[in-house]
């Protein structure tokens, strides 16, 4: 009920919530104050930082977080005291818009469920905003070097987290007036999260299995896996999956949703970059028979 009155107090007041969308280490971090200034986005919320112009208003960073598993938590609001520190730092502020950042739909929409605000009414994907030679060069960066970008100055990082600056970039944004062109400049913090300095995450091909396994029957436990086969190269792990599927089951679009599945739930938990899933349908059974 109290989300139920939070949110109709948002939408009351007219706030909408966009979203912007990608794969981890895509560059979306990067982008996010242009997107904003495109679309007239007030406030940013960033992997647990609640951020107005060049500003920490409210919450604290996943990058900080040892584990992944604890970063994930941290980006999905996932203590109280994390979200209600970040819905009360949204009453004191005077907005219409906001950019929540994740990795899904899914994501997004949660952690707007989490804060009592309306569900995202546009979604951006990072392609839309990113070349594929500019999301190819920032997971290079995620994936090799660990480095992550967090969209304020390095002094304001610096305030709370200064273990974790490892360097500043300028981003400069071009603004067309009526008479004369503007430049902006955006100041951009480059860190290295404490879960990342212990080097780039590797799993065994077994525990890699068990896994898609787990991932598979929540997904539909009709779906029997029997074969994972992987390979890793520069931009994440390479996964062959082969099942065999009941007769009727839709192979277009379950099949899809079940690539999605198994990507945003391996990448969630276990901190591996994964370039690219593809599902091989080897057998149909029909009434206990193939």
């Amino acid at each position: 009920m109290r989300t139920f009155i939070r949110t109709l107090i948002w939408l009351i007041r007219g706030i909408k919530v966009y979203a912007l969308v990608g794969k981890p280490g895509t560059g979306k971090s990067f982008r996010a104050r242009l997107v904003a200034q495109k679309y007239g986005i007030e406030l940013i919320l960033d992997d647990g930082l609640l951020i107005r112009d060049d500003k920490i208003l409210a919450g604290k960073s996943a990058k900080k977080e040892k584990t992944f598993l604890g970063a994930v938590k941290t980006s999905l609001l996932d203590e109280e005291s994390h979200r209600t520190e970040i819905f009360k730092a949204l009453q004191r502020q005077r907005f219409k818009r906001i950019l929540i950042i994740g990795t899904s739909d899914k994501m997004v929409k949660k952690i707007a469920l989490r804060l009592g605000l309306p569900a995202p009414t546009k979604f951006i994907r990072i392609e839309e905003v990113a070349s594929e030679e500019e999301i190819e060069t920032a997971m290079r960066s995620r994936t090799v070097e660990g480095k992550h970008v967090i969209p304020v100055p390095a002094i304001e990082i610096s305030r709370n987290y200064p273990s974790i600056v490892y360097d500043t970039i300028k981003v400069f944004f071009q603004k067309k007036l009526l008479f004369n062109n503007t430049s902006q400049a955006f100041e951009k913090t480059v860190v290295q999260p404490e879960y990342g300095k212990k080097g780039r995450v590797y799993i065994s091909e077994a525990a890699l299995t068990q896994m898609v396994l787990h991932c598979a029957e929540e997904f539909d436990d009709s779906i029997v896996v029997k074969k994972v086969s992987m390979k890793y190269g520069m931009n994440g792990y390479t996964l062959g999956i082969f099942i065999h599927v009941p007769f009727g089951v839709q192979m277009s679009g379950s099949m899809h949703s079940f690539q999605q599945y198994i990507v945003e739930n391996l990448e969630r938990f276990t901190g591996i970059m994964i370039d690219k899933v593809d599902v091989t349908i080897q057998e149909v059974s029909y009434e206990g028979k193939t």
